[in-house]
């Protein structure tokens, strides 16, 4: 089964749009730990929410290290040549959210941006550790 062009177009800007809410997690997420911590919002101490977190920025660091490209930015230009559309180019959503997420530097300065940013999210992670996970088997008597 074939796909028409629309409906790849449309899953190359689901993608890029789920990319962009990836970016968004990672960013305002410690912007969020940061002042939940002097807000004593509880529930930025939650481990999954900090886990998942901290996995996020660790998988975009990894890559950044290993120079490798996002696959969801690969997968995005895969549709977007398959539809017979340039990549970079094209809708209203993609025009806008790659101007947002996708800017021209050098390697060494997203190298530099991701692992400063990481070493953040790490020392968050110190200063405002998340809580311990509720233990089941404990009775709350």
């Amino acid at each position: 089964m074939t796909l028409s062009p629309t409906w790849l177009l449309l899953a190359a800007d689901g993608l890029l749009i789920i990319h962009t809410l990836f970016i968004a997690f990672v960013v305002f997420g410690l912007v969020l730990v940061v002042a939940g911590v002097f807000r004593n919002w509880h529930w930025v101490r939650n481990p999954w929410f900090r886990f998942i977190h901290l996995g996020a920025i660790g998988i975009v660091v990894i890559q950044a290290w290993l120079n490798i490209i996002c696959p969801l930015t690969i997968w995005e230009n895969n549709l977007r040549e398959k539809a017979g559309e340039a990549t970079y180019a094209g809708s209203f959503i993609q025009h806008w959210l790659h101007k947002l997420i996708f800017y021209q530097a050098e390697a060494w300065v997203f190298i530099l941006i991701y692992t400063a940013f990481a070493a953040l999210v790490v020392l968050a992670w110190c200063l405002a550790p998340p809580s311990s996970f509720p233990r089941r088997w404990e009775s709350s008597e």
